[in-house]
Formats: structure tokens, C-alpha cells, sequence
């Protein structure tokens, strides 16, 4: 991400530990903070036109960023928009409100499999937003040998021809995955493991970019990258000749939801918000804008052919997705790995 990263540590062994400050009293609108390039305006004009209830947003480029905000004085915020991995982490630490689910009755349109998942094992406190894999965009104009996975990708021949996901916890799980470990193992010694891994790969990455990785790729500074899935189906939507790849080693799925921050001022507007987000009409403009996998199975019938058959909105087959997992304290370890890295 272009921002430069709040320690992990901070945001998930003492700010977890930390007091939310008083929220303010006034009910006259809704702070959302949320994901850069992933709320369409026209979804929040919608909103607000219905309601009178004026939304005021806020972007972040990272779960760890977001965090760390939230828990330096985040009642400020009614609405957040994290991973499940961070909501399991929140969870933990008593940081979000209990929904009140008689304000949200079309959460009936949810898919069942995105029903109590196992970050929110009782759906009590979160929603998904949309969920989507992290994978391998070739531009096949540029690039004529196989790439089917991460050791391909970084095989040296497409040195500063590469861009990545500036997102450390997303970096360090390819390394894991390429030598056959768990992405969510994380040891000082599979640490250690990933760091002669990512010594070779990062000296060959052109661009780090986790708000629009596809950018890049559009206007061929580099051929090659591991991007959001989101992202992909738009350049596959440009152009055909911009390949997504699931990789051989791994992929990995994550789940973006909505969750209310502890002590928030304006919790029934953002229960409304999200009432409205699961209207299957008004789900389907976020999949048009932001062509991640939709959970709402009611939005998906009116999808149309063309987006239920973009391979990376809905991959064919039947890949095996992993989610992350809150890791704790060890997170501070792996955001100075590829820091420390980065910086050489």
C-alpha cells in the first residue's frame, strides 16, 4: 500500500488492550470508514437520498492501518469495512457492538456459506461486504512461458516487470505457500524460512500498490503481478489478454465485511447502511463497479452471463481457498520482515 504502515504491533497487542475514547452523541449521519476503491459513490448517494442520512467517508489501504486507527480514538467511526482475520482479532478484544439483526432483515440474501463463518462463528457482529481471491495477472501479449504460480512468476526472467500488493501479511503467505508451509503458521522459524524466500523475490518488483494494482498493468509499466481478484476481472473486462491465475502453491480467499466499532454514536445508521448495501439491486451496482465474488445470492441472479463468467469474480471449478487467521502478536514480525526487506 502507498501509505507507509502503522506497526501491527501497536494496533494488535496495545491498542487491543486500549479503551475506545466517548463516542460524540449526534445521530445526524454516518462515518464510514472503509477499503480505497471499493464503496461506489452511486451506492452511497443512494443511501443518503432515501434516508437524509448524510455518509462521510473515510478510505484506508490496509487492514493493519485501519486498526491502528480505530483503536487510537476509533469511535469516531460507525461503520468499518475489515478482513475476517482482523475481525476475529476485534472479536477477541470485545472492540465491536453486537448487531441487532431486526434492523437488518435482508441479511436473508446472504448465500449460506457466508453465513457464520468461522471469524464470526454466530454472525452477532459482522456482515460480508464481498469476498474475492488474491492471484496471478499475466499480461499473455507480454509474457509467452507458463506462469501457473509464484516460483514461476519469480523465476528471475521478468525482473522490474512485476508488480505486488503492497500488504506484508499478503507477501510473507506467498513465500509460505512456495515452500509448502502454512500461511497461517507463523514461527520464527517459518518466518526465517520466508525470509531467504522474499531476499529473491523482492529485489525483482517494480511497483508495490494495493490501491489499484491494475493500474500499472494498464499502462504497461509491468507485465506481470499478484493483485486483488476485484481487480483482475477489470483488466480481464478491458482486455482478454490479461490472464488471472489462481496460484499453483495457493490461494488465498479473504472476506471483507461490515462491523460496527465499540461505542459507536450512530449505530442504527449503519445498521440501515448495511440493510441497504443487501438489497440484491443495490449489491449489484457494488459488483458492477467492483467486480469482487458477491455473497449475496439474491444479487447474484441478476448478475449478468459476462460477469457470473469473468474468471476472476467467480473462478471456474472448485479452487481450494485459505483464509487468514488473527495471528496476534506475531503480526509485528512479519510487517518488519518485509519492511526490513523492502527497505534494502
Amino acid at each position: 500500500m502507498k501509505i507507509i504502515r502503522l506497526l501491527l504491533a501497536c494496533a494488535l497487542l496495545g491498542l487491543l488492550a486500549a479503551p475506545l475514547s466517548a463516542a460524540p452523541k449526534s445521530k445526524a449521519g454516518l462515518n464510514l470508514f472503509c477499503w480505497s476503491e471499493y464503496v461506489p459513490q452511486e451506492v452511497i448517494d443512494g443511501f443518503t437520498k432515501e434516508t437524509g442520512i448524510k455518509v462521510n467517508v473515510e478510505n484506508y489501504a490496509s487492514n493493519e492501518i485501519m486498526l491502528a486507527k480505530l483503536l487510537a480514538g476509533g469511535s469516531k467511526y460507525d461503520l468499518i469495512q475489515p478482513s475476517e482475520y482482523t475481525i476475529e482479532a476485534l472479536i477477541k478484544a470485545g472492540k465491536l457492538e453486537e448487531l441487532n439483526l431486526a434492523n437488518i432483515p435482508n441479511i436473508k440474501n446472504l448465500a449460506p456459506e457466508f453465513t457464520k463463518m468461522p471469524h464470526d462463528p454466530e454472525g452477532k457482529y459482522s456482515v460480508p461486504w464481498m469476498t474475492g481471491s488474491v492471484g496471478i495477472v499475466v499480461n499473455t501479449a507480454k509474457v509467452k512461458t507458463p506462469v501457473k504460480g509464484y516460483n514461476d512468476l519469480f523465476d528471475g526472467s521478468h525482473k522490474k516487470r512485476i508488480v505486488v500488493l503492497d500488504d506484508s501479511r499478503e507477501i510473507v503467505s506467498w513465500a509460505l505457500s512456495s515452500i509448502d508451509l502454512p500461511i497461517n503458521d507463523i514461527t520464527p522459524e517459518n518466518l526465517e524460512k520466508a525470509k531467504g524466500v522474499l531476499k529473491q523475490w523482492l529485489p525483482q518488483v517494480k511497483v508495490y500498490d494495493s490501491d489499484s494494482p491494475k493500474t500499472a498493468l494498464l499502462n504497461g509499466d509491468v507485465d506481470l503481478g499478484i493483485v486483488w481478484s476485484g481487480e483482475a476481472a477489470l483488466l480481464y473486462k478491458k482486455n482478454k489478454k490479461f490472464q488471472y491465475i489462481l496460484p499453483s502453491e495457493h490461494a488465498h480467499q479473504f472476506i471483507d465485511s461490515l462491523a460496527i466499532p465499540k461505542g459507536a454514536a450512530n449505530k442504527e445508521n449503519a445498521e440501515k447502511f448495511i440493510n441497504y448495501i443487501l438489497r440484491p439491486e443495490v449489491s449489484v451496482k457494488i459488483s458492477e463497479a467492483f467486480p469482487y465474488t458477491n455473497p449475496n445470492a439474491e444479487a447474484r441472479k441478476l448478475l449478468t452471463k459476462a460477469q457470473l463468467e469473468n474468471p476472476a469474480s467467480y473462478p471456474p471449478g472448485d479452487p481450494k481457498l485459505e483464509t487468514f487467521k488473527d495471528i496476534g502478536k506475531t503480526a509485528k514480525d512479519i510487517d518488519k520482515l518485509v519492511t526490513d526487506l523492502k527497505g534494502k
